[in-house]
């Protein structure tokens, strides 16, 4: 099965992107499912049933979230209607949604999972290890129809996705991080087979502060203005960042993990084994 993840979409400009990408990249490399976190798509912060519907049209198959899921109150509505959104699976049993989404392609079913972490983030949510650890006695990969389990870890420190991933090894496809909006260089495979990114980066405009204006952050660090408004985001050219993986049908652990990059500003990076990513 092939599988792309898109880190967190934010704002027009990382729309934009997922637009122009995502339907090439399906077609041309035969992806079976598409995840993109979506927390961050409404003008840089919240998400709305529009712009949900917006990366659905093009392709995108689940949205994951994260702290900022609730900005937007038509959340709270649009959320329970549509199964293929989620919030993070380790808020309370009373807030709406579901934490996970359970999606059919052709070969299999792919498990997505949201969870976001306790470090240096807020609002603080219940503990994810014995959260994740329950939920998954009910699901295993590579038995009848389940062919994947991936897992977007919303969470600010390394060290607490890091663990993560170890500590599910073997027993999901994918542990992805998402929330720092930065790529980072560490995607493998770890010794039980799980494909690990600690964060998939942004889809969204690099000429900025982590998808915020430079002007308006040059505000909050050089004159310590406090910003109480969202912070603006710039409507530059977006650049589309992720991480593909191809997993074994039979065990549903990873064979392939390859960070994405393909836009303006990072250099540019795909699987030299799939056709040219570029438009």
């Amino acid at each position: 099965m092939k599988i792309l993840f898109c880190g967190d979409v934010v704002a027009r400009s990382g729309r934009d992107v997922i637009k122009k990408y995502i339907p090439y990249l399906k077609k041309t490399w035969g992806i079976d499912c598409v995840i993109a976190n979506g927390e961050n798509m409404q003008h840089g912060c919240g998400l709305s049933a529009k712009t949900c519907e917006e990366l659905m049209q093009v392709g995108v198959d689940v949205i994951t979230t994260g702290n900022h899921v609730w900005d937007n109150k038509e959340m709270l509505s649009f959320i329970e209607m549509n199964h293929c959104v989620i919030r993070p699976i380790n808020f309370a049993d009373t807030v709406p949604g579901r934490g996970f989404a359970l999606f059919q392609t052709c070969i299999g079913d792919v498990l997505v999972i949201n969870v976001m972490g306790q470090i240096f983030i807020t609002p603080v949510l219940d503990n994810p290890f014995p959260i994740l650890s329950n939920f998954l006695k009910s699901y295993k990969i590579g038995s009848d129809k389940l062919k994947a389990i991936v897992i977007d870890f919303h969470g600010e420190a390394t060290s607490e996705k890091i663990a993560m991933a170890y500590y599910l090894d073997g027993q999901v496809s994918l542990v992805v991080g998402t929330h720092t909006h930065v790529p980072t260089a560490d995607a493998r495979i770890l010794p039980n087979g799980t494909a690990f990114l600690s964060d998939a980066g942004m889809c969204g405009d690099y000429s900025s502060i982590i998808g915020a204006s430079i002007e308006t952050l040059s505000c909050r660090y050089l004159k310590k203005i406090p910003m109480k408004k969202s912070l603006e985001p710039p409507s530059g050219e977006g650049t589309l960042c992720g991480v593909y993986i191809e997993t074994d049908d039979e065990t549903g652990l990873s064979k392939v993990i390859h960070p994405i990059r393909l836009g303006k500003v990072l250099a540019t990076t795909w699987p030299q084994s799939l056709p040219m990513a570029l438009l």
